[in-house]
């Protein structure tokens, strides 16, 4: 017969179960995105997106936003921050997943990890916005890509990176057939073999650091940013490439700005070139 004891340990720890997998499905960015959109007219439009669900509501009542503008007159130059090291994995298996307003190339298992401040963040996913998200100085880009990582105790770390019209990016042109393979998908996963994440190219070692957030629902706080200085290339037919691929009938996946509310913005620079 089941005692009074073993019925209450079930229900704790079905509870326990329960606030968990709400935890981390309040945590994550959602994998269908149909549910909001980035038309700002629209009734779920960024404005709105708070309103949709009640695990949304970060997204307008958030004073730790992502995207904002990375004014200079707000930047603190620092050079304690350190280099952001890299540990990928060059032969991580890889899919691509249209999920209504982006493509994101998924790792399976992860793909290695960053290291900040003595903390691992593992790679997990890339996905991809045009416009940028983030501006600097006022000034938005044509593209920027979102290396998304998380620590084991479910901590998120993001690496962004933004282009503008120029030469064409090694890493795009190497997917880009399975990005065609997947033009008029959505939520189609596809395999797309061995993908090594180093041929995303950072190609400076000058990075803003600030606390933020997820840049889609459920706009989850405090994220730890890193955006890479230098704006680096990608051709105009890679970009439309990008944005036809997923077949949202939108011009643009982007957030606007959001407010800064006095956030520390740091700009790291070696004192050493060398370093």
């Amino acid at each position: 017969m089941e005692t009074k004891l073993t019925r209450t340990n079930k229900i704790l720890f079905l509870s326990f179960l329960f606030l968990t997998n709400a935890f981390i499905a309040t945590c994550h960015e959602v994998d269908d995105e149909s549910e909001f959109s980035y038309d700002r007219e629209s009734e779920n439009g960024p404005t709105h997106w708070g309103e949709i669900h009640p695990e949304w509501k970060m997204c307008n009542s958030g004073k730790l936003q992502s995207p904002i503008d990375l004014l200079n007159e707000r930047v603190e130059v620092v050079s304690h921050l350190g280099r952001l090291h890299r540990s990928y994995k060059t032969s991580s298996y890889a899919t691509l997943l249209n999920r209504g307003h982006d493509m994101m190339l998924r790792w399976e298992g992860g793909a290695g990890h960053i290291k900040i401040n003595g903390t691992k963040y593992q790679l997990n996913q890339a996905h991809w916005h045009s416009p940028s998200e983030h501006t600097i100085n006022g000034r938005r880009f044509d593209l920027e890509v979102h290396l998304v990582h998380e620590s084991e105790d479910g901590k998120t770390a993001v690496v962004g990176i933004m282009y503008k019209i120029g030469r064409a990016d090694p890493f795009l042109s190497m997917i880009e057939s399975d990005l065609k393979a997947l033009a008029h998908t959505k939520n189609v996963e596809r395999n797309i073999g061995v993908i090594d994440p180093k041929k995303v190219k950072l190609g400076s070692r000058k990075y803003y650091r600030y606390i933020g957030s997820l840049t889609v629902p459920p706009c989850t706080q405090d994220v730890v940013w890193t955006i890479v200085r230098k704006v680096r290339t990608v051709t105009k037919e890679q970009m439309k490439l990008i944005r036809e691929a997923v077949h949202d009938e939108s011009e643009t996946n982007s957030r606007p700005v959001q407010a800064t509310n006095k956030r520390t913005i740091q700009l790291y620079r070696p004192n050493d070139p060398k370093e």
